[in-house]
């Protein structure tokens, strides 16, 4: 099938909260059959992606990982026409926010967990670096912007913010090695804490993961 699937319907069964063996009942499967699909083992027929789907209440492309909506109306898109496009930019940019503003809130709880002040504002830096650049990106997209605003000029600030969030990851890693900072976490567990959440966390893991491989591919 994709390197996708097997996590997304693994994903998607402890979000249920049932067990494989209920959900290879419901699915018309055996449960070793099932558990060779959540592994990546063996790959599914056309018609079990459409049971699966349906049974999850998901689009197909959602379950290939094609689509961050998990009903897939935002992923594809548009062939021609201006309105067309502009709806889907639309629609992925209210995807997209929901998913990152979601999966920041777990990463914060999780912060709040472990209450390590250090820590806290290392990773607060690096992701306020990130929203900085992605600003000034957008900003300076027209060069009539007055750059008066930012204190770092033009041809700079991209390297030195760079190079400041790897030194936000580095004290961070320090910091937690140094005061032992640990917590038992797993699917299951943050789908326990954090429901809705948790899912968004999912899927930005994936989607980032994705971005990266094919990032490499085409090196």
């Amino acid at each position: 099938m994709n390197q996708e699937f097997p996590r997304i319907i693994t994903i998607l069964r402890k979000e249920k909260g049932i067990t494989q063996k209920q959900a290879a009942t419901d699915l018309g499967v055996s449960q070793a059959m099932l558990s060779h699909y959540e592994k990546g083992i063996r790959e599914c027929g056309l018609d079990f992606l459409v049971r699966i789907a349906d049974y999850y209440d998901v689009s197909t492309d959602y379950l290939l990982g094609r689509s961050i909506s998990r009903k897939g109306d935002s992923a594809a898109e548009a062939q021609e026409g201006e309105e067309p496009r502009r709806f889907n930019a639309s629609m992925v940019n209210q995807i997209n926010r929901k998913l990152l503003l979601s999966s920041t809130s777990v990463i914060y709880d999780l912060l709040a967990q472990l209450g390590d002040k250090r820590f806290t504002n290392a990773v607060s830096n690096y992701l306020m670096s990130a929203e900085y650049q992605v600003f000034r990106t957008i900003y300076s997209a027209d060069p009539k912007n007055d750059q008066n605003m930012f204190s770092i000029d033009l041809g700079h600030y991209r390297s030195l913010t760079s190079a400041s969030m790897m030194f936000d990851l580095e004290y961070a890693d320090a910091v937690m090695e140094h005061d032992k900072l640990s917590m038992p976490l797993s699917p299951d567990i943050l789908s326990g804490y954090f429901d809705i959440g948790a899912s968004s966390l999912f899927n930005l893991v994936m989607f980032a993961e994705r971005n990266v491989k094919s990032r490499g591919k085409s090196n």
